[in-house]
């Protein structure tokens, strides 16, 4: 069977309030379930998609500015009634995603309990891996240096298991091995080369095209 792995980003994808959710995260799951393939999450990224979430997902900075434009409604045009309709669905609004980060940490649990999605946490090889890809030239932000490692020796463990079909699928430019400009990171490239990992740069599993004699 296949192996995806996955990061921060899929999981905040996947788990913040309805309104942040990405559809594409959430069908990589759905298509998890069915048996495509399994997916692999480093625990550490569990701790990091919660603080997010619970950080850039809170709704009243967005609420408030409309009220704020609210308060002079005759002004810009809007009724008494129209204002205290907006309002009332603001209210709502915040009641909502209060409602789903009051529930992020069941969404989590549930996540864990997947037989479908394999968590799991970093050991002494990964840690050393780590090590040894900055002293290779490879130096990135501390959390993607260890996000890299573990999905690296993840990877070539399960190659030597017999496994193939080695992927991660990733939106962070910073894991991607090629720059927003579209240029070539060597090292990197020959990093997810050599665990024989394709990278994808979206949810799909679709871009780019793996090419058909990847192994």
């Amino acid at each position: 069977m296949p192996h995806v792995f996955v990061e921060t980003n899929w999981l905040f994808d996947y788990a913040a309030p309805a309104h942040n959710q990405v559809p594409e995260a959430v069908e990589l799951l759905e298509r998890s379930k069915r048996g495509e393939f399994t997916l692999h999450l480093p625990n550490l990224c569990i701790g990091e998609a919660r603080q997010a979430i619970r950080t850039k997902c809170q709704p009243r900075r967005e609420a408030e500015a409309i009220r704020r434009f609210l308060t002079d409604h005759a002004a810009a045009g809007i009724t008494a009634v129209e204002a205290e309709s907006t309002r009332t669905i603001l209210d709502k609004y915040e009641r909502s995603i209060k409602d789903d980060l009051d529930q992020l940490d069941d969404r989590l649990n549930e996540l864990a309990m997947l037989d479908h999605l394999h968590i799991f946490g970093l050991d002494d090889e990964m840690l050393a891996r780590s090590t040894a890809l900055i002293l290779g030239g490879i130096t990135l932000k501390p959390f993607d240096q260890s996000i890299l490692a573990a999905v690296l020796v993840s990877s070539e463990r399960l190659w030597h298991a017999g496994e193939r079909g080695l992927s991660f699928c990733d939106t962070d430019t910073d894991l991607l091995p090629w720059a927003k400009d579209g240029t070539d990171k060597p090292n990197l490239r020959a990093s997810y080369n050599n665990a024989h990992v394709w990278v994808y740069s979206d949810f799909t599993l679709t871009r780019p095209t793996r090419r058909q004699n990847f192994e």
